[in-house]
């Protein structure tokens, strides 16, 4: 039996600083005995629960089932120690894989080393079984294996959810510094929006937070538009049971369309167009509202919910003079979007200062390499 099979006991991999959120989430979707640390959660899960949460977790970047830990002093013990893992179990010779590795405190230093040797103990284990060897296809393929080696204690699992959560698959065009869309989830989820409110995105860009909160207030799957998953590599993986969580999740009726009151509109022509591109993959996606217009110039705001990621120098140009751009952005929000409420991404922080409006409360959100802030202002 692999470790998985033992414990029922998963890893998920979350963003820096959403660790609470994705154990609470995680708790919401069946899983049980979730604790945190930096950068993860772990958790037990069976079967259609495991399917559950990989298809549903807006905030999960990956999940991960362990195979198989082991001493790991040095690179001979690594390579052995995966050589006696039956790949066959979650591979064919015709099919490609990927590794990604991580090492701390350990003998063998580096991670890129690490994984090398861990790729060539599974292609030499084919060879010398069928005479071929699976090819290494890095970004897309068929499974994905993580390495940890911490204080020379390997830990080789298989990846379920079969690559990064965060790709959605409704993202087919952009703009410049988008939003990831597990970040737009945690921010919708910082917000306590429900769907009820009008909720407005005045620079959408290529709409990021707009597709997520249709997801959200349409309870769509955020897994929805994947087509394979790396529990499905599972040697013990339930076709039926996967099958029925599918026909159990099936959500929104395309005839009824979305409910929520979404809308969203940009500057910038061509973020309209990503936008409406990438809300029509999505069911119910072609009837939110989204055109060309000038944050400015919107007198409309008053007694919605206003979720936005304005520029911060990346799409407005470092020469650009941005303490007064808030500072005009927070004069508009006062005067213009009475009786509104304001969720606000700083993905630089010390643009708060500028906006000339007190938060009521102010989180910690990373986006990408950005330690950005989440700001709340209620608009009286």
């Amino acid at each position: 039996m692999y470790d998985y099979q033992k414990s029922n006991l998963f890893t998920a991999q979350v963003a820096d600083g959403i660790e609470d959120l994705a154990l609470t989430e995680l708790a919401e979707l069946g899983a049980t005995d979730c604790t945190r640390g930096f950068r993860f959660v772990r958790f037990r899960a069976a079967d259609q629960a495991l399917y559950h949460i990989v298809y549903r977790s807006r905030l999960v970047s990956r999940v991960l089932a362990p195979l198989v830990r082991f001493p790991s002093l040095t690179d001979k013990a690594l390579y052995a120690g995966a050589r006696d893992v039956r790949w066959s179990d979650f591979l064919t010779p015709d099919q490609t894989f990927a590794v990604f590795a991580n090492v701390s405190k350990s003998a063998i230093g580096h991670s890129q080393y690490a994984g090398l040797k861990l790729k060539d103990a599974v292609a030499d284990w084919f060879r010398d079984r069928t005479g071929r060897r699976p090819s290494v296809d890095p970004r897309e393929p068929d499974l994905w294996l993580h390495l940890h080696i911490h204080e020379d204690t390997a830990t080789i699992s298989l990846d379920v959810s079969g690559g990064s959560m965060h790709r959605r698959g409704y993202r087919v065009q952009s703009v410049d510094a988008p939003m990831a869309e597990t970040v737009a989830a945690a921010m919708l989820r910082m917000t306590g929006w429900d769907g009820r409110s009008p909720l407005v995105d005045p620079m959408c860009g290529s709409g990021t937070i707009l597709c997520e909160a249709l997801m959200l207030s349409a309870d769509l799957p955020a897994g929805l538009l994947r087509g394979n998953f790396g529990f499905q590599r599972l040697p013990d993986f339930k076709q039926n049971l996967w099958e029925r969580e599918r026909r159990d999740t099936s959500s929104i009726d395309p005839e009824t369309g979305n409910e929520a009151d979404l809308r969203g509109s940009d500057l910038d022509p061509a973020a309209v167009e990503a936008t409406r591109v990438n809300l029509s993959r999505l069911p119910g996606g072609e009837d939110v509202i989204v055109g060309r217009r000038d944050f400015f110039e919107r007198l409309d705001l008053a007694g919605t919910t206003i979720v936005c990621n304005p520029p911060y120098g990346i799409r407005l140009g470092k020469g650009d003079d941005m303490g007064a751009w808030f500072k005009h952005f927070g004069d508009h929000l006062k005067r213009h979007c009475q009786g509104s409420t304001a969720f606000v991404y700083f993905g630089d922080r010390t643009l708060l200062k500028h906006i000339g409006l007190k938060p009521e409360w102010k989180k910690p959100l990373k986006n990408g390499g950005l330690d950005g802030r989440l700001a709340k202002f209620a608009l009286y």
